[in-house]
């Protein structure tokens, strides 16, 4: 764990990440888009089987870049349903852990709790992010970001329309 705090930096890690969360919730799609390379993946898994594998399982969210393009042209435009007009959201990440390092490419966790707030309706998602950076302290990037929910269900909270 110590090596990966020398070569990329606790500090540049937590930026990435609490820049992540407050473009989401500022709804700056193509910037948060920006945070990811072209090779990127975000995946959220279903609730019963967060360890489920993407390739043989059923999960909630699987998208590589070009779905993640799609996904935030959507969001930005009409023809989605249950976000137009957007919700506000306010992500918390916090316990970021630096798991391990191999050359730039480094394995990182953290908590999240993301609020979304619509109408009437306070719904909450709880669980841990499961991140592949890639880069150093000045041009780092999120190669993958896997989101697990902690929640049993999403019957309270329900559909996941918003980018954990």
């Amino acid at each position: 764990m110590s090596t990966i705090a020398n070569s990329i930096g606790r500090g540049a890690v937590e930026d990435l990440l609490y820049r992540e969360a407050a473009l989401l919730d500022a709804w700056d799609l193509d910037a948060w888009l920006d945070l990811y390379t072209v090779d990127a993946q975000y995946c959220v898994p279903s609730t019963d089987k967060p360890d489920g594998d993407p390739h043989r399982d059923l999960v909630i969210i699987d998208d590589n870049r070009e779905r993640l393009e799609s996904r935030v042209e959507r969001l930005k435009s009409r023809h989605a349903h249950r976000e137009y007009p957007s919700s506000r959201t306010r992500h918390l990440v916090s316990n970021v852990m630096i798991e391990s390092e191999d050359g730039e490419r480094s394995r990182v966790t953290a908590a999240f709790m993301v609020w979304r707030f619509r109408g009437k309706r306070a719904d909450y998602y709880v669980g841990r992010y499961d991140y592949e950076l890639v880069g150093s302290d000045r041009s780092l990037r999120i190669r993958s970001k896997r989101a697990t929910l902690d929640l049993v269900t999403l019957d309270e909270a329900g559909a996941v329309s918003i980018i954990l």
